[in-house]
């Protein structure tokens, strides 16, 4: 009876703080109270941790402690994002996915929760392998570049599937009016999964051996399955519709054609790809920028993914205020682009003047301009998005935003390595980020004509009309 009743006063001690204190609580409503929405975006908490274990930690294991070059580095973290094309067909098979069980999200995430198990499971003795550690070393060259391939396409497809199929679910669950808020929570818990994920890394890493790589690589497996096994508990609701013989309205081809018909539909994804690859080139240098040129740790490298994603938060929670006020979607990626100018400028400048300080800023900074861009340009997608394709039109962001952060990192490797052998390793890294400096400037031409319907108001500083 008294444990019943501290539960009453305890949900109504939570109803009660509403959005003043708990951000996106207006993302609730009577059929998704905030306690089932939070526990549906515990998959989102697994795909940050994969993010920070294949983005983050093992590239700059594999680089600085396992001695495998930057160039082969960027293109294994490389391959998880290059499948992300299929992010679109996901999405529309969930959305017509057919069973007897009548789901159709549910099987979907459970096939990429298990993806994403095997791959981390078999991941850690990959790269062993791959390194040529111990008695590894009398093997053929092409068995650790095998293996490590396929436990970070394993993951990778995981990671994709679970979060376009679990994002459709959270969409299909919510009230239209709150749609946006839901997915808005959804990268919020993302990044929160980056950020803790990262601190627990670093701090389980701080004296790093291959053993307790192996450890905390298989503890991850462990932890991501379960995160996604409580998350899709009885969320999604069974329907006779989805029985096996239901006709499907359109063919894929159909439905993109649909899609596709939208006002500025491809202007939009080809600004999402160039910010994106903007925002992203430097993602598997940035830890290796910190030990070799700067001289930093494991567990102090590891802690930077913290910052980036902690800007990523920061951004998230401006951009979802002033987009819930009425803002305009594509002015707030406006802004996004503009703080990524100054934000790498303190990133080059921070190794030549030996700052780790203004390093840690420029960091900071990518992160708030990367989280402003994401979430006015998914906005704007999920807005313009044709009825009942919302699943389609999510999952077709996340393939060009995924594509072009896989060809941005395989290229920022090539880039690096490339100019550190005809100059010095901080010449290698510096033209990376000049590099992506001239793409931002891409991306606010390709903007040009979206924020042009804009009123002039509140657009960034040096675009005109």
């Amino acid at each position: 009876m008294n444990t019943t009743k501290n539960r009453s006063n305890w949900g109504m001690a939570l109803a009660s703080w509403g959005p003043r204190f708990l951000p996106f609580a207006d993302a609730a409503s009577d059929d998704l109270p905030l306690s089932r929405l939070l526990r549906l975006s515990l998959f989102q908490i697994s795909v940050g941790m994969a993010m920070v274990m294949l983005v983050g930690t093992l590239n700059r294991v594999m680089i600085v402690e396992l001695k495998v070059s930057a160039t082969l580095v960027s293109f294994m973290v490389a391959l998880p994002l290059l499948i992300a094309p299929l992010r679109a067909l996901i999405g529309f098979r969930s959305d017509n996915h057919r069973s007897q069980l009548g789901w159709r999200r549910v099987p979907y995430i459970w096939m990429g929760s298990l993806l994403q198990f095997g791959g981390f499971s078999i991941m850690p003795f990959a790269l062993l392998v791959l390194a040529g550690a111990g008695q590894a070393s009398q093997a053929p060259a092409w068995v650790g570049q095998l293996g490590a391939a396929g436990a970070f396409l394993l993951v990778g497809l995981g990671m994709h599937t679970v979060q376009t199929a679990g994002l459709a679910l959270a969409t299909d669950l919510a009230p239209p009016e709150r749609q946006p808020q839901v997915v808005g929570l959804m990268y919020v818990m993302q990044l929160i999964g980056m950020i803790g994920s990262a601190l627990v890394l670093g701090y389980l890493l701080h004296d790093y051996s291959p053993g307790q790589l192996i450890r905390v690589v298989q503890a991850v497996a462990v932890t991501t399955l379960v995160l996604n096994v409580v998350a899709l508990w009885k969320q999604e609701p069974r329907s006779r519709l989805r029985k096996p013989g239901t006709p499907i309205e359109h063919t894929f081809a159909q439905a993109w054609q649909l899609f596709c018909q939208g006002p500025n539909t491809l202007r939009r994804l080809l600004a999402v790809g160039l910010g994106t690859m903007a925002f992203t080139m430097e993602d598997v240098l940035l830890e290796p920028y910190g030990g070799e040129i700067l001289h930093m740790s494991v567990s102090t490298t590891t802690l930077l993914s913290a910052t980036l994603a902690l800007g990523g938060l920061l951004g998230f929670a401006w951009a979802s205020r002033v987009l819930g006020r009425g803002g305009d979607a594509y002015r707030m990626s406006g802004w996004g682009a503009w703080v990524g100018l100054p934000a790498f400028a303190c990133v080059i400048a921070s190794g030549p003047l030996a700052m780790p300080a203004l390093f840690v800023l420029g960091i900071f900074l990518i992160g708030l301009g990367g989280g402003l861009f994401a979430h006015g340009t998914l906005t704007a997608t999920m807005q313009l998005a044709p009825p009942g394709q919302i699943g389609l039109a999510m999952g077709a962001w996340g393939a060009v935003q995924a594509t072009a952060a896989g060809i941005g990192m395989a290229a920022g490797g090539l880039v690096r390595d490339g100019v550190g052998l005809i100059s010095s390793p901080v010449m290698g890294y510096s033209a990376v980020y000049v590099l992506e400096i001239l793409l931002l400037g891409m991306t606010l031409w390709a903007m040009g004509p979206l924020l042009r319907s804009a009123p002039a108001a509140v657009r960034p500083p040096g675009i005109s009309a």
